[in-house]
């Protein structure tokens, strides 16, 4: 069985205040008598479900294209949590053992991507520090950002950056029961960029 993590990309897709929607260029169009249909996407690479690039959030840090693509690929939990609104999520806050490399965290606080709301959870620093500790590499969540929308100084993407841990964000997990599954949310291999949409999918083991 599969379940897909990515929101579709649609011009009414949500996307942070200020960055760039997704928006369709049609060059030639099939329906208008041409051979064939040829389109140009503008958007963020911070679109729905998305890997954050270290250097994101970390001066001369390396793009994207640098991260390591078993980060992205392999044995994962998905781990459900009580979160309210605006807070961060704690260690104390998982409801079991993480046992797995990667780990999706889904606090239901940003339910719609097409409805942005700026109450969304985010992730404790701690938290990040005791997972590196435990062997995780990765940690994706529900949510626009492991930082509050109010943050500044980030500094859950901090925790991320001084253990060299990878981010997935934007991740559709309402319909995803808590367990084990394989993970497969390959970036695009994007140059120097600060980040790049994924097609997230589990897969049960």
């Amino acid at each position: 069985m599969i379940f897909d993590l990515s929101p579709p990309i649609t011009p009414r897709l949500g996307v942070w205040p200020g960055d760039t929607p997704p928006a369709r260029e049609m060059l030639c169009d099939m329906a208008k008598g041409d051979n064939l249909t040829l389109s140009t996407l503008r958007a963020t690479v911070h679109l729905g479900a998305h890997a954050d690039g270290p250097n994101h959030y970390g001066a001369r840090a390396p793009g994207i294209d640098a991260r390591p693509l078993e980060d992205y690929l392999g044995p994962c939990q998905v781990v459900k949590v009580g979160a309210a609104r605006g807070t961060r999520v704690k260690l104390a806050d998982l409801p079991e053992a993480v046992t797995q490399p990667r780990v999706l965290i889904a606090t239901g606080t940003f339910p719609d991507p097409e409805r942005w709301n700026e109450d969304f959870a985010a992730l404790e620093p701690d938290l990040v520090d005791a997972l590196r500790a435990r062997g995780v590499r990765l940690i994706g969540i529900d949510t626009p950002s492991v930082d509050l929308f109010s943050s500044k100084d980030l500094p859950a993407h901090q925790a991320f950056l001084r253990h060299d841990m990878a981010i997935l964000e934007g991740l559709l997990l309402a319909e995803v029961p808590a367990g084990v599954y394989e993970l497969i949310a390959l970036p695009l291999r994007l140059a120097g960029f600060d980040a790049s949409p994924v097609r997230a999918i589990l897969r049960t083991l």
